[in-house]
């Protein structure tokens, strides 16, 4: 399915987005369209061979699939002022933008109830930039085909999972702000690493690698984390000493209570 591609906002997660379809060799760069108001700022995706554009209504009559990536509070303005150029046989809308229902999407584009133009809604995390992103996608009116084909293009720029929209909360909290628990631990590990011998460099590498080692193996061999715990936990030894010590100390409940926290925040002023 060779789809052309516009991409709305050509800030930092929309060119992100065209980085890493060129780069994975996924569509060629004269089949993304990317919108700004000020071009200047894209010249080198230009360079590159991507159109570039200061116009939205030119990205949406060029595209298939119309990528969604402004402010929250740019949203309803901008589709309200394309909703006439927006065609049910023709375009999907794919929303990366926080917050913004499919039921609000939809409405601004005039959509009724099980009719009109495809919507979706996609949560990738700051990963996207090196194309190893977890994305979460929810979905309106969107056939098998072009869902996985909308699955496929973020697939790209990383992984991507099908999700219902009512877990989009959930989502943003372990796989968005996921991303900063994962770095605090990790920060955490450099701090242990310099106590117990290593400068900061090194510390730094062994304990980054460590982890992405430790992630690739899950989803590698699809493997539950206590069975990749069992084969480095020796009767007596140093890893089943610390872990103990760690859940003594509240480790894991500590995590859990973070992510609780964090879903519970979404919403509240």
């Amino acid at each position: 399915m060779n789809k052309k591609i516009a991409i709305i906002g050509g800030g930092n997660l929309g060119t992100a987005i065209a980085e890493g379809l060129i780069q994975s060799g996924f569509v060629s760069p004269k089949h993304i369209l990317i919108t700004k108001r000020n071009i200047q700022t894209l010249n080198e995706l230009e360079r590159k061979g991507v159109l570039v554009s200061d116009k939205n209504e030119e990205a949406v009559r060029y595209a298939d699939l119309v990528i969604l990536a402004v402010k929250p509070f740019q949203v309803s303005e901008i589709l309200r002022s394309l909703k006439d150029e927006f065609r049910p046989d023709k375009h999907i809308l794919v929303s990366v933008v926080t917050g913004v229902s499919i039921d609000e999407l939809s409405g601004c584009l005039g959509n009724k109830v099980g009719h009109g133009v495809p919507v979706v809604r996609a949560m990738p995390n700051t990963a996207i930039s090196i194309q190893e992103s977890m994305t979460c996608i929810a979905t309106r009116n969107v056939s098998d085909e072009h869902l996985q084909y909308i699955i496929e293009v973020f697939n790209q720029l990383g992984r991507a999972v099908r999700i219902d929209e009512k877990l989009m909360d959930a989502a943003t909290v372990l796989g968005a702000c996921g991303t900063a628990f994962a770095m605090r631990y990790i920060r955490a590990n450099i701090q242990g690493g310099i106590e117990i011998g290593f400068d900061a460099v090194t510390a730094s590498l062994i304990v980054a690698q460590t982890v992405k080692g430790a992630a690739e193996l899950l989803l590698k061999k699809g493997t539950h984390p206590e069975q990749e715990i069992d084969k480095v936990t020796t009767p007596k030894g140093c890893t089943i000493a610390g872990l103990n010590e760690m859940e003594h100390q509240g480790f894991s409940s500590s995590l859990i209570k973070g992510l609780v926290a964090s879903y519970e925040k979404i919403g509240r002023p």
